[in-house]
């Protein structure tokens, strides 16, 4: 009888020593074998000696179907959680804004999307490849659980300090363009504050979510669903916070009167914190670059994260002159970006995790649930994804309305909430996520044909275009309600 053999990935767990090892096998079958060979049901028999269990790997197998309503009740609460962590962001931005630091140093308008973008390019990315990774039972294992843990948190600090200096040179950089003047204690302190901004929130947001993800796990709930939603919900106002916080500290720094400002202790302190930060940068990719798991991450992710960094700081540049002109403006930046962010960082995740669970980056799906069928198909198909995303467009308009009676309550901005007002805004967000959305369907596939691993550069490109994107059109809602109002600081009116 002709002799077949089937190469499987299997896990051979070894119950006596409680420890497991990954490894390729070989299994010979005969033709007429293979229907009670033990593969279908995902068991094989091992005669290692000693007593064992082996197991297909989780990635052979098919991820159960999820309802439209338990898609909505997984989503819908991390969304909320998310946008009023948008909205405190929003009103500490609007408080902020009235510092004599972010009317001197004005640069750091433009560093703040890059930093707050940083939960997208970042923490996002690492929420959807742990999400991927639980998914397909990588973290099921306590020695590789860690390991991979280990890895991407190295990863993620080493790379926030490399874009939080990039930011900063880059904001200092167009702001030179603009006035044709750099200011050494600006410079200086917007770099300290943006290194130590990224790192301490990159190594809080961390932490958050690997325990987020196990968490998931252990209660049986989609990760995609829930992890990037609710980093995103801490992720703005961390950021904000410590960056605001920092900076405002080493500018107390100088001393004198108005006549006669020393800043030699501002430009002393922050050199120090900048030249520490810089320093660890080698050591943190050191270790990543030592990481089985993280090593593949460091050598294709730097491309994504600094692209997603140039576009959120073109950003910062339209927020940096539109808040200029109008004051009402900046608490609802944070509130539109987070909202389409999130939603699109929910589909680029479940459209990541499926197409690993068939397969590797690469290889061309060959069911029709797994293949792209154009931009139409985003939303007008009969597959999962085309009916998650209709959920997610449908959750814009009273998602949006609640974020901002919440803002009207609570007194922030200087924007009466209208009816005109409200139609314009809600026709702005529903506009971005939709067109997130389906830039979204395309670039997974995009990338996963051209063996690039979606989690590792879909969320950064489609969370720095949303910032700008999310910006632009409120911009743009700004000037027609100023326009077509009575021109002054309540476009609202």
């Amino acid at each position: 009888m002709q002799e077949t053999v089937i190469r499987k990935r299997i896990v051979t767990m070894v119950i006596t020593k409680r420890s497991s090892q990954e490894e390729l096998v070989d299994i010979p079958l005969k033709d007429d074998e293979s229907g009670d060979s033990g593969i279908a049901d995902g068991k094989v028999d091992l005669e290692c000696g000693i007593e064992t269990i082996a197991t297909l790997s989780p990635t052979m197998t098919s991820p159960p179907k999820e309802s439209r309503l338990a898609i909505l009740l997984e989503v819908s609460v991390p969304f909320l959680l998310a946008g009023f962590g948008c909205v405190l962001a929003g009103l500490l931005l609007d408080v902020v804004e009235h510092w004599p630091l972010f009317d001197e140093v004005s640069e750091l308008y433009i560093v703040v999307p890059a930093l707050l973008g940083l939960k997208g390019n970042l923490e996002m990315t690492l929420a959807s490849r742990l999400s991927t990774a639980s998914n397909c039972g990588e973290l099921d294992n306590s020695s590789s659980r860690w390991s991979i843990i280990f890895g991407n948190m190295s990863l993620i600090q080493g790379q926030a300090l490399v874009i939080a200096a990039l930011a900063s040179c880059f904001a200092v950089t167009l702001n030179w363009i603009l006035e044709g003047i750099v200011d050494l204690m600006h410079f200086l302190l917007i770099a300290a504050a943006s290194l130590f901004t990224a790192s301490l929130a990159s190594g809080v947001l961390g932490v958050l979510i690997i325990v987020i993800i196990i968490v998931s796990r252990y209660l049986r709930i989609n990760p995609d669903n829930v992890a990037t939603p609710i980093a995103a919900s801490l992720g703005d106002l961390i950021t904000l916070f410590f960056l605001s916080i920092i900076s405002q500290t080493l500018y107390g720094l100088r001393s004198g009167d108005a006549e006669h400002i020393d800043e030699s202790g501002t430009i002393t302190v922050s050199a120090i914190v900048v030249v520490f930060f810089l320093c660890l940068i080698p050591l943190w990719i050191w270790l990543a670059y030592k990481n089985e798991h993280t090593k593949s991450v460091l050598y294709e992710g730097w491309t994504p994260v600094i692209t997603a960094m140039l576009i959120s700081s073109l950003g910062g540049l339209i927020l940096d002159c539109t808040v200029s002109q109008f004051k009402g403006f900046a608490i609802y930046s944070p509130v539109i970006n987070g909202v389409g962010g999130n939603l699109v960082a929910v589909q680029a995740s479940r459209l990541s995790t499926s197409l690993h669970q068939v397969g590797a980056p690469g290889d061309v799906p060959t069911d029709p649930e797994h293949q792209y069928h154009g931009l139409l198909a985003t939303f007008f198909s009969n597959g999962p994804h085309a009916k998650t995303a209709r959920l997610l467009v449908i959750m814009v308009v009273p998602g949006s309305l609640i974020f901002l009676c919440v803002i009207a309550a609570l007194n922030g901005g200087h924007t009466s909430l209208t009816l005109m007002f409200v139609t314009f805004y809600e026709i702005a967000a529903v506009l971005q996520v939709v067109v997130l959305l389906t830039v979204a369907y395309w670039l997974v596939h995009f990338l996963w044909k051209r063996s690039c691993d979606p989690d590792n550069f879909a969320i950064p490109y489609l969370t720095a275009f949303g910032d700008l994107l999310g910006t632009g059109l409120l911009a743009v809602v700004w000037l027609i309600l100023w326009h077509i109002g009575d021109k002054d600081e309540d476009v609202g009116d």
